[in-house]
């Protein structure tokens, strides 16, 4: 029986072929011969699989189980089975428990069957190559998992804004930024769009020439190369896109000046945190309405209470379809400072905070004059534990992970009706 699964290209044909690079994505590989994973492993040294993070291990299914009882999933997982078409679908049912929505499978397999390959298309697998495979075959599969014409945009962008200046937002962004890189191994890229003031170079360390101006005030140099080139790496799987800081021209923009960078960025990185400063124009409402997640940072005071109720309240309106923003009290417990309580807050906006961060100035100021995250100073403390759960729920890659995936659409059916 033939399948009517793309057939493998001889290798003049491949080499001929344009296939677009990859954007900064992780790809996890779990092989069951030598051979697939030796072409795999070629593959990440390929230049159009450069800017991507790929991990070749050996075991097939069942280690892929193993391995996302208790982590995330990357944004690529490739496996290689040798099963037959049951044991596959069963593997895969397996696999559909412990991996989150958004991520695309490429399985690589020995069976010419095309009643498995549209029973695996049917369950949201993204590709069925078969084997054995050739390097230009593994990148062609996974770049063209982002190049198809119906291929969802691969970034998410997180807006993190104080309800009022001083509450600590941007040390909040640069955190979660951090925490999805550093222990979600997500690439991802810190915006600061506080192009006059902004502290994201500061808190990471980075001086760079280059910076998120070059772009804004260049909108016709705009694409994918022209942004890549603004970006300094900051660490393995985290980018710097900086404000200039400077005050040698004035930053006036209009609503949509920022799109053109944005959609450049959403197309090639996953995560995507923007520093939104905490001003009220119609770029920064537009920001607002436009990030897939949103995080307000509120101090716990009556004003931060009103413009966070303010902001809430508007972009519920503006956002009917979306979910509801999220946010968070800062710097709470300053001694001698009258405060409204956590619980008083949540009755008011009749919203819980996505989390509480206590007063600790000792930590947050050394953290912010040795240039680094607080994570960086004490993995184990509290405070980067929360910067961490922000980082999964923003990301959407929380632990519960059953009901999120979209391999097994029959598993998901079933867990929405005793919802």
């Amino acid at each position: 029986m033939t399948t009517n699964a793309p057939p493998t290209a001889t290798p003049s044909t491949a080499n001929s072929d344009h296939i677009a690079p990859a954007p900064r994505v992780s790809v996890q590989a779990f092989c069951e011969s030598v051979e697939t994973a030796a072409a795999i492993q070629a593959a990440g040294e390929d230049r159009r699989l450069g800017k991507a993070h790929l991990k070749v291990q050996m075991g097939g299914i069942a280690a892929a189980v193993e391995a996302y009882r208790t982590s995330a999933t990357p944004n690529v997982i490739v496996i290689e089975t040798m099963g037959r078409s049951d044991e596959i679908l069963t593997g895969l049912d397996s696999l559909a428990e412990v991996c989150d929505g958004d991520t695309r499978v490429l399985v690589i397999g020995h069976q010419n069957d095309v009643q498995l390959y549209r029973e695996l298309t049917r369950r949201g697998v993204s590709d069925y190559v078969i084997a054995p495979v050739s390097t230009i075959d593994v990148i062609r599969s996974i770049c063209g998992l982002f190049t198809a014409s119906d291929a969802k945009p691969v970034g998410r962008v997180l807006a993190v804004v104080g309800a009022k200046g001083g509450v600590g937002a941007s040390t909040v962004a640069h955190n979660i930024a951090w925490a999805t890189a550093r222990d979600l191994k997500l690439d991802t890229v810190i915006a600061d769009l506080d192009l006059g003031f902004g502290t994201a170079g500061l808190n990471f360390n980075q001086d760079p020439p280059q910076g998120i101006a070059d772009a804004v005030f260049s909108p016709d140099r705009v694409d994918n190369n022209f942004v890549d080139r603004l970006l300094s790496k900051c660490t393995d799987h985290l980018s710097l896109l900086a404000a200039p800081a400077t005050l040698d021209r004035v930053y006036d923009f209009s609503t949509e000046s920022f799109d053109s960078i944005f959609d450049s960025l959403r197309a090639t990185v996953p995560i995507i945190v923007l520093d939104v400063p905490h001003l009220w124009s119609g770029w920064t409402r537009h920001t607002l309405i436009s990030a897939d997640e949103i995080l307000v940072v509120a101090a716990p005071d009556l004003a931060n209470l009103r413009n966070t109720k303010n902001i809430l309240d508007l972009l519920k309106v503006s956002r009917p379809n979306d979910r509801r923003a999220n946010y968070l009290l800062n710097a709470v417990g300053v001694p001698k400072r009258p405060e409204i309580s956590s619980a008083d807050f949540a009755k008011a906006l009749d919203q819980q905070p996505a989390a509480t961060i206590p007063y600790e100035p000792q930590m947050f100021g050394t953290a912010a004059n040795n240039g680094q995250m607080i994570a960086e100073l004490s993995a184990s403390h509290r405070t980067a534990e929360t910067f961490r759960q922000l980082a999964q729920l923003l990301t959407g890659r929380t632990d519960s992970k059953k009901s999120k995936s979209s391999l097994l659409p029959p598993i998901l059916e079933k867990l929405l009706k005793r919802a």
